[in-house]
Protein backbone atom coordinates (compact mmCIF):
# COMPACT_ATOMS: atom_id res chain seq x y z
CA UNK A 1 0.00 0.00 0.00
CA UNK A 2 1.09 3.53 -0.74
CA UNK A 3 1.38 6.02 2.07
CA UNK A 4 -0.28 9.43 1.75
CA UNK A 5 3.16 10.99 1.15
CA UNK A 6 3.81 8.63 -1.77
CA UNK A 7 0.41 9.48 -3.27
CA UNK A 8 1.17 13.20 -3.01
CA UNK A 9 4.54 12.71 -4.72
CA UNK A 10 2.88 10.82 -7.58
CA UNK A 11 0.43 13.69 -8.17
CA UNK A 12 2.97 16.49 -8.09
CA UNK A 13 3.57 18.56 -11.18
CA UNK A 14 7.09 19.87 -11.78
CA UNK A 15 7.46 23.55 -10.93
CA UNK A 16 8.70 24.31 -14.45
CA UNK A 17 5.38 23.08 -15.86
CA UNK A 18 3.40 25.17 -13.38
CA UNK A 19 5.39 28.30 -14.22
CA UNK A 20 5.14 27.64 -17.96
CA UNK A 21 1.37 27.28 -17.68
CA UNK A 22 1.11 30.52 -15.68
CA UNK A 23 3.19 32.44 -18.21
CA UNK A 24 1.04 31.14 -21.09
CA UNK A 25 -2.12 32.17 -19.26
CA UNK A 26 -0.57 35.59 -18.55
CA UNK A 27 0.08 36.00 -22.27
CA UNK A 28 -3.51 35.05 -23.15
CA UNK A 29 -4.94 37.48 -20.59
CA UNK A 30 -2.60 40.24 -21.75
CA UNK A 31 -3.49 39.65 -25.40
CA UNK A 32 -7.18 39.89 -24.55
CA UNK A 33 -6.64 43.28 -22.87
CA UNK A 34 -4.36 44.47 -25.69
CA UNK A 35 -7.09 43.75 -28.23
CA UNK A 36 -9.45 46.06 -26.31
CA UNK A 37 -7.02 48.93 -26.89
CA UNK A 38 -5.08 49.03 -23.63
CA UNK A 39 -1.77 50.63 -24.63
CA UNK A 40 0.21 49.16 -21.74
CA UNK A 41 -1.00 45.67 -22.58
CA UNK A 42 -0.17 46.22 -26.27
CA UNK A 43 3.40 47.07 -25.27
CA UNK A 44 3.55 44.01 -23.03
CA UNK A 45 2.26 41.74 -25.81
CA UNK A 46 4.90 43.20 -28.13
CA UNK A 47 7.61 42.51 -25.55
CA UNK A 48 6.30 38.98 -25.00
CA UNK A 49 6.42 38.24 -28.73
CA UNK A 50 9.90 39.75 -29.08
CA UNK A 51 11.27 37.68 -26.21
CA UNK A 52 9.20 34.53 -26.63
CA UNK A 53 7.78 34.88 -23.13
CA UNK A 54 4.60 32.79 -22.84
CA UNK A 55 4.37 32.48 -26.61
CA UNK A 56 6.61 31.44 -29.49
CA UNK A 57 9.13 34.15 -30.35
CA UNK A 58 7.85 36.21 -33.30
CA UNK A 59 9.56 39.54 -33.97
CA UNK A 60 7.09 40.45 -36.72
CA UNK A 61 4.09 40.13 -34.38
CA UNK A 62 6.07 42.00 -31.73
CA UNK A 63 6.59 44.88 -34.16
CA UNK A 64 2.91 44.90 -35.08
CA UNK A 65 1.87 45.29 -31.45
CA UNK A 66 4.53 47.91 -30.71
CA UNK A 67 3.46 49.86 -33.81
CA UNK A 68 -0.16 49.70 -32.68
CA UNK A 69 0.79 51.08 -29.25
CA UNK A 70 3.14 53.71 -30.73
CA UNK A 71 0.25 55.40 -32.53
CA UNK A 72 -0.75 56.76 -29.13
CA UNK A 73 2.59 56.79 -27.30
CA UNK A 74 5.70 57.05 -29.47
CA UNK A 75 7.99 56.26 -26.54
CA UNK A 76 6.99 52.57 -26.58
CA UNK A 77 9.87 51.80 -28.93
CA UNK A 78 12.29 52.58 -26.10
CA UNK A 79 11.06 49.49 -24.25
CA UNK A 80 10.45 47.14 -27.17
CA UNK A 81 13.60 45.17 -26.43
CA UNK A 82 12.94 44.96 -22.68
CA UNK A 83 11.73 41.77 -21.03
CA UNK A 84 8.06 41.60 -20.06
CA UNK A 85 7.31 43.29 -16.79
CA UNK A 86 9.46 46.35 -17.51
CA UNK A 87 7.40 49.40 -16.62
CA UNK A 88 6.74 51.05 -19.98
CA UNK A 89 5.74 54.29 -18.27
CA UNK A 90 9.37 54.70 -17.14
CA UNK A 91 10.24 55.72 -20.68
CA UNK A 92 7.63 58.49 -20.58
CA UNK A 93 9.46 60.23 -17.76
CA UNK A 94 12.54 60.49 -20.01
CA UNK A 95 10.49 62.32 -22.62
CA UNK A 96 9.23 64.79 -20.02
CA UNK A 97 12.81 65.62 -19.02
CA UNK A 98 13.79 66.17 -22.66
CA UNK A 99 10.87 68.56 -23.21
CA UNK A 100 11.76 70.87 -20.32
Amino acid sequence: MESSTEKENNNRVPLSEVVSDCVKRWFKDTLKEAKTGDINMQVLVGQMYYSGYGVSRDAQKGRIWMTRASRVRSSVWKVSDKHPGYNASDSDSDELKDDS
